[in-house]
């Protein structure tokens, strides 16, 4: 469904993404792991047209996307959740929400996203910024959902999380794929987390892929090295 190919990116002069490619299918999970300063968010954001690619292609069921804005990127089928969440603090829940639906006429919150997050239904006249940063993470995810992504982009969603509320993600993400058949992208350091939601790893290292592991033959210890060093 998506084929990433041969992506480079810079910032200025200096060359951050090297001939970066993957394939992702329908369905899928796929972590993009690694210390920071490797070159995850820089690969999310260029997903997502937020950052520039020198070359190469990023094809989205059949088009070619590297040139196309970030709007209409997540018209063709990205949805973006930003590291930090980006929130907008002073809107409501529930407004928070009905921002991922501008072009819906006549917009109703989905009932899927307070069955999947609860939470948010008991807080959903509260303003955003008066959240915790679990429940910021949820809106968020929230506000990506409703503009029916078919491909689903997280950057380090776990970020500044407490252990319960990342079990609670992982396990609504999982059925929220399942019942919305969307594929999904992640960036993570957390290993616990990803090996909850992934089925397939990729670790980053100086902007270039330097191991793959499938769910079913992952080498935890040796992603963990690549995290730690």
């Amino acid at each position: 469904m998506l084929s990433i190919e041969d992506l480079n990116v810079y910032y200025g002069e200096s060359h951050v993404l090297h001939d970066v490619g993957f394939e992702l299918a329908a369905g899928e999970t796929v972590a993009v792991m690694g210390r920071n300063g490797m070159g995850k968010t820089t690969l999310l954001k260029s997903l997502i047209g937020m950052i520039p690619t020198r070359s190469g292609r990023i094809v989205l069921n059949g088009a070619d996307l590297a040139g196309t804005r970030s709007y209409e990127r997540v018209a063709a089928g990205f949805g973006f959740v930003p590291q930090g969440r980006m929130i907008f603090p002073y809107l409501t829940v529930e407004e928070n929400i009905l921002t991922g639906m501008d072009r819906v006429r006549k917009p109703k919150i989905p009932d899927y996203v307070f069955e999947s997050f609860p939470v948010l239904w008991e807080m959903r006249r509260r303003r955003g910024g008066n959240l915790s940063g679990g429940q910021q993470q949820q809106l968020a995810i929230a506000r990506a959902l409703v503009t029916e992504p078919k491909v689903l982009i997280l950057d380090e969603p776990t970020e500044g999380i407490q252990p319960s509320i990342i079990k609670d993600i992982a396990r609504a993400l999982n059925r929220l794929k399942r019942e919305r058949n969307f594929a999904l992208i992640v960036s993570e350091q957390v290993l616990a987390f990803t090996l909850d939601i992934a089925d397939r790893f990729l670790i980053i290292e100086k902007g270039r892929f330097v191991h793959a592991d499938r769910r079913e033959n992952v080498d935890a210890d040796r992603i963990m090295r690549y995290l730690t060093i």
